[in-house]
């Protein structure tokens, strides 16, 4: 959970833009959705299943950025 963000001003780079950057690391490493968890209890059953369904999302995902890579490459 002690993930520390740093977000550092590029060379001409705006407040919004560094604001925007911060937002989008703290989506990339799940802070909120972790902090949301965490405000009321869940079983350890529901838990195993939303990992399980997150492991699965993410297996999809991974596959189907696969598909597209091949059917790039071989033109189908």
């Amino acid at each position: 959970m002690a993930v520390n963000i740093n977000v550092i001003a590029r060379k001409n780079e705006s407040s919004e833009r560094l604001i925007k950057r911060f937002i989008r690391q703290v989506k990339k490493e799940r802070i909120l959705e972790e902090i949301r968890e965490k405000m009321r209890y869940s079983p350890p059953s529901v838990r195993k299943r939303e990992k399980r369904k997150r492991a699965r999302r993410a297996r999809e995902r991974e596959n189907r950025k696969y598909q597209k890579t091949v059917e790039k490459y071989l033109g189908e």
